[in-house]
């Protein structure tokens, strides 16, 4: 039995759909009517990473499990649970920015615990370490359809972002064949690209003109702090200065050696999700 946790998430649910016929899955759900129909075939149940009585039952007569966690702490007692449930492999998301010893911000240093928790606890582990998400250019989909407008931080700096569903085709092989437990697999997309040149595709695509505009710091904390907590935002403003410093424009060969094909472009990921965009 593998036990799926984040279904309703941006990585999660497309794990779950990828899921070759065979394994028995399970899906740890918050609100499982929030799980996609693609999961029809899966079980599942009712759980809280912050109720520690639910993840035991999550957890009984599984061995493997995809670990996605949002929340400082959510780690400790699930993998301390999932170690006595007899759990053998983790398969955990985290983080490229673990491995940069320049990044000491309050997100990546609990990604950093949450991995040597994981060590800890776990009989066998892979840990998956993406860059940024394509999909977090959804973030501008109502500006964009209000106003034809982007605004990002440090618009010009590059990102070799991902796209999610090869993160997950790369979970579902940890979780589904050999050869990857105590690996860690680092993951970006195939090119560096920047905010102003992912409006330029969101421009082209459908024949219509945007706009990149680039708020000032303080901007930018003012309209981070109306959805996140003031620890957060700052995290997120310090590693937006590391991507301006050209920490976040590596390449690696993740994607491509472990699919045995180029990891997916911006523009492909853009191109299948041009109808978030559309309006306006």
């Amino acid at each position: 039995m593998i036990l799926v946790t984040g279904a309703t998430g941006t990585v999660g649910r497309e794990v779950v759909r990828r899921f070759p016929a065979g394994p028995a899955v399970r899906i740890m759900a918050r609100d499982p009517g929030r799980v996609s129909s693609a999961a029809r075939r899966a079980e599942v149940v009712r759980g809280d990473f912050t109720d520690p009585a639910s993840p035991a039952g999550a957890l009984r007569g599984v061995s493997s499990v995809f670990l996605v966690s949002s929340q400082i702490g959510d780690d400790a007692h699930f993998l301390k649970t999932a170690r006595t449930a007899g759990v053998r492999h983790v398969v955990k998301l985290s983080a490229a920015a673990v491995a940069d010893s320049g990044a000491q911000d309050l997100i990546t240093r609990w990604r950093r615990r949450n991995e040597d928790l994981l060590r800890a606890c776990a009989p066998e582990w892979t840990l998956l370490r993406p860059r940024s998400f394509m999909s977090n250019a959804l973030s501008w989909a109502a500006s964009i359809r209000s106003d034809g407008g982007v605004r990002a931080l440090h618009g010009a700096s590059a990102n070799y972002c991902v796209d999610p569903r090869d993160i997950a085709e790369v979970a579902v092989r940890a979780l589904t064949e050999e050869g990857h437990t105590g690996q860690v697999h680092t993951l970006t997309g195939p090119e560096a690209v920047t905010a102003v040149e992912q409006t330029a595709v969101l421009a082209e695509l459908p024949g219509r003109p945007l706009r990149c505009e680039e708020p000032d710091p303080q901007q930018a904390r003012t309209v981070l702090r109306k959805r996140y907590p003031p620890l957060v935002v700052e995290a997120l403003l310090e590693s937006a200065q590391r991507q301006r410093e050209g920490a976040k424009a590596r390449v690696e060969r993740g994607i491509p050696v472990l699919l045995g094909r180029p990891a997916g472009s911006f523009r492909g990921w853009a191109k299948d999700h041009l109808a978030a965009f559309a309006g306006g």
